[in-house]
């Protein structure tokens, strides 16, 4: 019986110490220090506009691409973000899409960009995660022909395209033959 019990001690012992490794593991490792962040797999996460001190932590947080779809310009743009990311050895794409009107040039730049990083995790980002959202949803369905209604709920944790967004997703489904509405 004594035994029993000591066994029952010492699982319980072991697995207090893997939770409290787990646990510092999780405070060592600072989440993405940014608005709006969706991870929506273990390579591909987007968010808003990470701040500076964030930006510098990327490659420690196992991140191997950056991909930014402000233009530089926006106000709460980081100054030097090109020279932050590539310090840490990352290549660092910026594809400038104005908010209220995005392309089909600008889906198709996207592509190939994401197509150059594939196997790394890359990060894609814009003020608010609503260019980002949105594109990495359209690449997620259009192009890895994911299933639209899982991968739209990524785009509807953060917003409800309208206007020009609404129509541009529409349009790109529409062209790639998938009957899904935005909403």
């Amino acid at each position: 019986m004594a035994l029993f019990h000591a066994r029952g001690i010492i699982s319980t012992l072991t697995l207090l110490a893997a939770l409290s490794l787990v646990a510092n593991i999780a405070i060592a490792t600072p989440a993405l220090d940014a608005p709006n962040v969706v991870p929506i797999s273990e390579s591909l996460v987007t968010s808003g506009q990470p701040t500076a001190a964030g930006l510098a932590r990327l490659s420690s947080q196992g991140f191997g691409a950056v991909i930014n779809l402000a233009p530089p310009t926006v106000s709460d743009a980081i100054r030097d973000e090109s020279e932050i990311v590539r310090k840490q050895g990352l290549p660092y794409v910026n594809i400038p899409i104005a908010f209220g009107n995005p392309t089909d040039s600008d889906f198709q730049e996207f592509v190939a960009t994401m197509n150059k990083f594939k196997g790394k995790k890359i990060l894609v980002h814009c003020q608010v995660n609503m260019r980002a959202s949105s594109m990495t949803f359209l690449y997620r369905v259009v192009i890895e022909h994911q299933n639209p209604e899982k991968a739209y709920e990524s785009v509807a944790r953060i917003w409800s395209p309208e206007g020009p967004w609404k129509r541009f997703i529409a349009a790109e489904l529409k062209r790639a033959g998938i009957p899904f509405q935005p909403y």
